[in-house]
């Protein structure tokens, strides 16, 4: 059985699935573990709607028309990235978004192909099951970092059970048209996406492995004896 250390090491988003099904059982159950995510004072501030099938191609079909009518979309109802966005974080942005056109081949340059692909977040990379996450409009800072922990539970809990998944930010731009679809009450915030399906691992684009920056960038230990540090056990993490 997968680890927690193997799922978090393993997992990578996918932007290419096959078109095998993923069954509402195999949907339900990761769901249903998810609840167990902790949050502040148990206050549980998400909500989740998992489509498939004809209700999934419905929503793909209605967002196809709002980009018709507007390709800027719809605009976020909150700051996906900070304005000014400083290195090292800047740096890490671009560079993963350069390696991710890389994989497939899409220069700089070509900024209709990017767009193209870019544009495939709203068809949630073809995965069979298509995800909404949102927030209550009510919540604070606090709140949004437990939603990030409940994503986190569903992304870990899908590669456990063999399936892939991309947590996918754009969604929040097509808001309005998600909001019709779903029928969401008015409080609640689209978060994000979640494309969720098996990876077409023959496919390029799922090819890519992010780096992620040294301990000593992101981490210091302090009061910590050289005793007992050695008697802990370590546990060997590959990034990705």
């Amino acid at each position: 059985m997968t680890t927690v250390t193997q799922a978090i090491s393993e997992r990578r988003s996918a932007r290419a699935y096959l078109s095998r099904p993923v069954s509402a059982d195999l949907v339900r159950d990761i769901i249903e573990v998810a609840r167990r995510t902790p949050s502040s004072s148990n206050m549980q501030p998400w909500r989740l709607s998992a489509m498939a099938g004809p209700d999934l191609d419905r929503l793909r079909d209605a967002v196809r028309q709002s980009l018709a009518a507007n390709p800027a979309a719809e605009g976020s109802e909150y700051k996906i990235y900070a304005a000014n966005l400083k290195d090292p974080y800047n740096r890490r942005r671009i560079k993963c978004a350069e390696d991710l056109y890389g994989t497939i081949g899409i220069p700089r340059e070509n900024k209709m192909a990017r767009l193209m692909q870019f544009a495939r977040n709203f068809d949630f990379y073809g995965a069979p099951v298509g995800m909404i996450l949102s927030i209550d409009r009510a919540m604070e800072q606090g709140q949004w970092a437990d939603v990030g922990m409940f994503l986190q539970s569903i992304l870990l809990l899908a590669h456990e059970r063999g399936l892939s998944a991309c947590p996918q930010a754009a969604w929040a731009a097509m808001h309005k048209t998600v909001r019709a679809h779903l029928a969401l009450p008015g409080e609640y915030i689209v978060f994000c996406g979640i494309s969720l399906g098996y990876a077409d691992l023959s496919q390029p684009i799922n090819s890519l492995v992010t780096g992620r920056a040294s301990f000593e960038e992101i981490a210091d230990m302090r009061g910590f004896t050289e005793d007992a540090r050695a008697a802990e056990p370590v546990l060997a993490v590959q990034p990705l």
